[in-house]
């Protein structure tokens, strides 16, 4: 390498009880080693932060791959090629990767799930959010599980975040009634006024039940469900017959110190007398779709038909806290951080 660097990324010191805790993460330091035929040094510029990371900082059943004690954060990044020795990554290129809670990453040619951004004058961060993995996951359990028909009403939970804007936008598009479950009035009114919501429901509210039927007249034909407990038990009882329930998560019951024997929307919707039709999905199920649907969500975007915003904070440092300002609903958008200047 022309220069030495040094890498400073965030492990899991112990796995967490409950919340997150001083001591359950740590920032280490390590130099960068000369690359090797066939790699390249990756600079991390802006890291994603997502509710999933939470599970897998435990040592749970039924779940992606726990993360190893002393090993780094998982997550996706936008990333620079500051150095190579491979054909296929050169100097200066942009990829997303999963490169994780770290400021640089050395990888392979031989990686899987690298792949270059042709931002076509996007701001880079898009490609972490509205046209990268959240819109991926908001356009395939929608699409493919939700399975939405003009006329129809869909509730979708955490809709302030980056997935349910995507998922209540891309539904009114399609003809839907569109109804987001957020804390707060200023999120609501958010919904509202930014991203073209029908209705906005405050579940810290009270009477979540109630204020869901007086949105949902005609019941609720597809619920997107990304927070699970009590808000999963509210909208139980307005499921129409033949509904669909697109499972992406329960952040809701992320911070037990169970998971493994925490409630979950399958026990709550497998419960009802007639249940809908649910399943908890993951978004690389439709991974030999991943062009595709970048490409559509790009244009999306890039046309305005896909509204987004997002919430930043500056530096690696800055993670741990933005991450359970995340868990406890403080983003509005997509959470970001962003790591170094580009």
């Amino acid at each position: 390498m022309t220069r030495e660097y040094t890498n400073r990324k965030i492990v899991l010191n112990r796995r967490p009880q409950g919340d997150l805790r001083d001591g359950d993460l740590s920032m280490l330091s390590e130099p960068v080693r000369e690359l090797s035929q066939g790699e390249f040094l990756l600079k991390t510029i802006w890291l994603s932060l997502d509710p999933y990371m939470r599970p897998r900082m435990s040592d749970i059943k039924n779940y992606l791959q726990p993360i190893g004690i002393g090993k780094v954060i998982v997550g996706e990044t936008v990333s620079v090629v500051i150095e190579s020795k491979s054909e296929k990554y050169k100097q200066g290129d942009l990829v997303t990767c999963f490169s994780g809670w770290q400021e640089y990453f050395l990888a392979h040619e031989s990686m899987d799930n690298i792949y270059h951004i042709d931002d076509q004058g996007l701001p880079l961060s898009v490609f972490l959010g509205s046209a990268g993995m959240t819109g991926r996951t908001a356009y395939s359990g929608l699409t493919f599980i939700g399975k939405p028909k003009r006329g129809e009403t869909l509730v979708v939970s955490a809709a302030a975040g980056s997935v349910g804007t995507v998922v209540g936008q891309l539904a009114k598009a399609q003809g839907c009634r569109t109804v987001g479950i957020a804390g707060g009035a200023q999120k609501c009114q958010f919904l509202l006024d930014e991203m073209g919501f029908d209705a906005a429901v405050d579940y810290r509210a009270g009477d979540l039940t109630g204020r869901l039927k007086s949105a949902c007249p005609d019941g609720i034909d597809i619920y997107f469900e990304n927070v699970g407990g009590d808000v999963a038990k509210a909208v139980a009882p307005l499921l129409n017959k033949g509904a669909r329930v697109p499972i992406c998560g329960y952040v809701s019951a992320y911070n037990s110190q169970d998971l493994n024997t925490a409630e979950t929307p399958m026990d709550i919707f497998g419960a009802l007398s007639e249940p809908p039709e649910f399943r908890y999905f993951q978004v690389r199920e439709w991974h030999d779709q991943y062009h595709q649907i970048t490409g559509l969500l790009k244009e999306k975007v890039l046309n305005g038909e896909i509204k987004y915003t997002e919430t930043i904070a500056q530096g690696l440092d800055s993670a741990e806290a933005a991450f359970i300002g995340l868990l406890g609903g403080a983003n509005l958008g997509k959470q970001l951080v962003k790591v170094a200047d580009y």
